[in-house]
């Protein structure tokens, strides 16, 4: 049934509304897309050395179908929907007897995402001498099923502010640097602690580089931050990685790559994601 939802919901997201930061790098920028407009965005990430705290699981896991889907619903406004279509965890080591019970055969297992909607809104335009301003605020649903020891299956919701400023000259549509950040507040269910939640410290700060009118730079810090003075409930530590990667735009669309540099005891060891981004023209003509 899960399955079934996530994959009728990634469709009707596809066809009325839209996902969230730039790939390669995950933290928001805010930029809105145009009203009326569609960003479209879909990729494939392989990570390896993962932990799983709530399943006891570690392992490579392969991310297929990162969709990320960001739609214009006025000229400050966007909306955003992601998800994952299909996680594939080659399984390395795991905990005996694991945290919940588990469902599963062999040595690798698979899953779902949990879906991200949310909603980013433009405050405050750039200036000549300060940053765009505004902020970003939504949630996850639970549409993963845990005993596949993957997801978490809880609701999580999230805020964050958004600040944005570009810098020098444009080469085509771009400014040689455009540098962003985030700063929220995570409030995440603990899934084996009745009654309890984790406020986790959101943040990242990412910049993208011209090279040529076709060709940019991107780099990030990205993560959130336990902010307990003791042990985090499982499934809601500190986490955190490193992105360094391209954008080459060719044929209408966005290609990138991009490695990935775990820097928390939780987070990956190292990874790859490849993504194409394709931007409709307006096709819903939106009233201002």
């Amino acid at each position: 049934m899960k399955r079934t939802f996530l994959l009728t919901f990634l469709l009707t997201a596809f066809a009325a509304v839209v996902s969230a930061q730039q790939r390669p790098l995950i933290t928001d920028d805010i930029d809105i897309t145009p009203a009326g407009a569609i960003d479209f965005s879909i990729g494939v990430d392989f990570l390896q050395n993962v932990k799983l705290p709530v399943s006891g699981l570690k392992g490579d896991l392969t991310r297929v179908g990162d969709i990320r889907l960001r739609n214009g619903f006025a000229s400050n406004v966007e909306l955003q929907v992601e998800g994952v279509i299909q996680n594939f965890l080659a399984i390395n080591s795991q905990i005996t007897p694991p945290p919940i019970p588990l469902d599963i055969t062999g040595n690798s297992t698979s899953d779902v995402d949990d879906i991200v909607v949310s909603a980013k809104v433009l405050l405050r335009r750039e200036t000549r001498n300060l940053p765009a301003f505004g902020m970003k605020f939504g949630f996850q649903l639970p549409t993963t099923d845990q005993s596949r020891g993957i997801g978490t299956n809880q609701i999580n919701i999230f805020s964050k502010i958004i600040v944005q400023k570009k810098f020098g000259e444009h080469v085509g549509r771009s400014a040689r640097a455009n540098i962003y950040g985030n700063i929220g507040l995570g409030v995440m269910t603990a899934p084996l602690s009745s009654f309890t939640q984790n406020d986790v410290l959101l943040y990242g700060i990412a910049g993208i580089f011209s090279v040529t009118d076709r060709i940019n730079l991107v780099s990030e810090v990205n993560g959130r931050l336990n902010t307990r003075s003791g042990p985090a409930p499982l499934g809601t530590e500190s986490i955190g990685q490193f992105r360094v990667g391209t954008q080459i735009r060719a044929s209408g669309l966005r290609f990138d790559t991009a490695a990935v540099f775990g820097l928390t005891k939780f987070s990956p060891r190292t990874g790859l994601t490849f993504g194409v981004t394709y931007l409709s023209p307006v096709f819903i003509p939106i009233a201002r």
